[in-house]
């Protein structure tokens, strides 16, 4: 298993050598083939996952987790809009800047470089497989995908037309990898091959991500999990609100970016509680409140303190009831972790205020948690969202897997 998870890292590290000098219509090309690649073979992809799915189903998952894993005609059209989206964007590799003149004479400036080899595990999503694969070739990256052996199939029917695209293009073939054995012991040699792999991104449970986090010998960026929170602030508009939190919270359940914690003003919570109440019932969303909430909606559950750390990826939302804006914050910070968090209000101070304050990747005024996703901010797909404060942090995009060097041109000076 050793010399297996060896020679993947040996020909990444090989093939990212090849990909930082490449062109950019290299790379365009490459997208294209594969975005068309992907279109022509919906039906063979829905197969493979059919494969998975059926297996899924004989377990003990989810509906949520089935719902991640699921290939379906919509989101396989989503895909390919996300690749040739990748495509458009600008390629930064080679990029010069901050360019200064020094008194010796020398110009020093920087370079946007690729990071070099990425090693990604993940759970359930086979979407993963291709819109990792997009960025980090246009990131000028060779990548080293782990998928979950949930969806195994998936990953591998999607890997050969990867793979195929690449050779196709004339990009290197090993540049794209994915891991075909279900085996765990992989994940630990892949986690610590230092010498091939320059970052670890783990996308899956929270568990997962620990483990990894504590095991790696190599730079990780996560997210441990999707506690998101909106904040109903009293100079909220009361349509407004109930239409972005029902979105935030029904729209997927199994998501990081749904709506877990609801905080809702003391001023508004008499006509904002009923409202909320009679869609999440509607809709089967459990309410577990604190008293203030139960003494306005006496139909719902009382909530525990781990209630409101809780990201529930089911049908449950945590909600409490709070005097202001300063401890709407507070509690937001206290029990957020760290990934997205909004505000609904038509005050622009108090909106404001809350987007300096809360401590999270990406912070909302009037807007559904649902739009925190790299295709939403316009960085064609993401490999991942970092809720780390160092190297990238929110959606991790093309900027997100690439590197600055310093690059000095001088005209024979030498330094006295």
């Amino acid at each position: 298993m050793d010399e297996y998870i060896q020679n993947i890292g040996a020909n990444a590290r090989k093939a990212s050598y090849k990909l930082s000098y490449v062109t950019t219509n290299q790379k365009n090309n490459f997208l294209e083939i594969l975005a068309k690649s992907i279109n022509e073979n919906q039906k063979k992809i829905i197969e493979a996952n059919s494969l998975d799915l059926l297996e899924a189903n004989k377990g003990s998952f989810d509906d949520a987790f089935i719902d991640r894993m699921t290939l379906s005609e919509s989101n396989i059209k989503s895909m390919c809009n996300g690749i040739l989206q990748v495509k458009d964007l600008e390629d930064l590799i080679g990029k010069v800047i901050n360019r200064k003149k020094r008194p010796s004479g020398i110009e020093v400036c920087q370079m946007r470089v690729p990071i070099g080899v990425i090693g990604m595990i993940y759970e359930s999503r086979p979407n993963v497989t291709v819109d990792s694969a997009a960025l980090s070739i246009k990131a000028g990256n060779a990548i080293i995908l782990r998928g979950g052996s949930e969806t195994i199939n998936s990953n591998k029917y999607l890997g050969k037309l990867i793979t195929e695209a690449l050779i196709e293009s004339g990009l290197p073939e090993k540049a794209v990898q994915i891991i075909e054995s279900t085996d765990r012991m992989v994940v630990d040699s892949l986690i610590k091959m230092d010498e091939f792999v320059d970052v670890i991104i783990p996308r899956g449970g929270k568990s997962l991500i620990q483990k990894i986090t504590g095991s790696a010998t190599i730079p990780v960026i996560k997210h441990l999990d999707g506690n998101c929170h909106i904040y109903v602030d009293e100079f909220a508009d009361i349509d407004k609100a109930v239409s972005i939190v029902d979105n935030s919270k029904t729209q997927r359940l199994g998501t990081c970016n749904t709506l877990e914690s609801l905080v809702v003003s003391s001023k508004i919570a008499e006509e904002f509680l009923p409202r909320i109440y009679k869609i999440f019932d509607q809709k089967n969303i459990e309410i577990r409140g604190c008293k203030k909430t139960k003494g306005i909606i006496g139909q719902i559950k009382p909530a525990v303190d781990q209630d409101y750390f809780e990201e529930y990826l089911g049908p449950y939302i945590s909600c409490i009831v709070v005097n202001s804006l300063e401890e709407a914050i507070n509690h937001i910070n206290k029990y957020s972790s760290k990934h997205t968090e909004a505000i609904i209000t038509a005050n622009e101070a108090n909106g404001r205020e809350f987007i300096r304050a809360i401590d999270s990747s990406s912070v909302m005024i009037n807007a559904s948690t649902r739009f925190a996703d790299g295709f939403e901010y316009g960085l064609g797909a993401e490999i991942g969202i970092s809720t780390d404060k160092i190297h990238a942090r929110g959606p991790v995009g093309l900027e997100g897997l690439t590197s600055l060097k310093y690059i000095v041109f001088g005209q024979g000076e030498i330094r006295s």
